[in-house]
């Protein structure tokens, strides 16, 4: 069904998922671990860390699979036209199979007593999940709305591109972490919480509104936004080949 070609962007789309959630998690816990919080020293090394993270996964996985490293990415490239459906739904399941490794690795790794919840995404600030998913959908569409004008677009930055998609994530975790974690990303949220088996009825109704139904939300609207850009023939915006 999938040529050797597809085989090894699948490949790709696990590892590098693997290797962002292992380090963006691992930094959460060390940052911790040294702060004992969430202090303004902890926030940067998140933010930096993320930043870093996708960055370089985005950079070493692009000429192979697109470099998504995210499920609402891929959701993105769906709805463009971009990736065709039945792969694009194996990226995802490889995204979330390798951020599941990255926490079950990191479990492994890591002394008990700095465990904590691996790094996982939760509310803090007294937000709701009703705000916390507007501000994921505003955090999705703003990192998808940046790899579409310099991954995707052919007047975009090409091989710089991932530089802005990391400099994305770093702003974005510097604005939501207090609130949501800035997951941004499902597969990210999903490893540390399925390892940590944290599915309590609350917990799990904060997971779908902010770290699924958010994000979705924020590729499609994103995605959306960009054809019809396109459609009102700006060729600026057409793919690169």
């Amino acid at each position: 069904m999938f040529t050797k070609n597809d085989q090894r962007a699948i490949a790709a789309e696990f590892l590098g998922t693997m290797f962002f959630v292992f380090m963006g998690t691992a930094a959460v816990v060390s940052a911790f671990a040294v702060s004992g919080g969430l202090d303004t020293s902890a926030l940067v090394a998140i933010a930096i860390a993320h930043g870093l993270g996708i960055l370089t996964a985005v950079a070493w996985t692009a000429n192979l699979s697109g470099g998504h490293i995210n499920p609402a990415v891929t959701l993105a490239m769906i709805v463009a036209n971009r990736i065709k459906p039945a792969l694009g739904l194996v990226y995802m399941i490889a995204q979330l199979a390798g951020a599941a490794v990255a926490s079950l690795l990191l479990k492994l790794a890591i002394p008990k007593m700095y465990e904590g919840s691996l790094g996982a995404h939760s509310l803090g600030g007294g937000i709701d999940r009703y705000e916390a998913l507007l501000l994921e959908i505003i955090g999705t569409a703003f990192l998808v709305t940046v790899v579409f004008h310099t991954a995707v677009s052919k007047k975009g930055w090409g091989n710089n591109a991932p530089l802005a998609i990391g400099l994305a994530i770093m702003l974005i975790h510097f604005a939501l972490v207090p609130w949501t974690g800035a997951s941004v990303n499902p597969a990210r949220s999903f490893g540390p919480a399925l390892v940590g088996n944290l599915w309590d009825m609350d917990y799990t109704k904060d997971f779908i509104f902010a770290y699924v139904l958010g994000p979705a939300a924020g590729a499609v609207i994103a995605a959306g936004a960009w054809m019809f850009w396109r459609n009102m023939g700006d060729d600026s915006l057409e793919p690169d080949a």
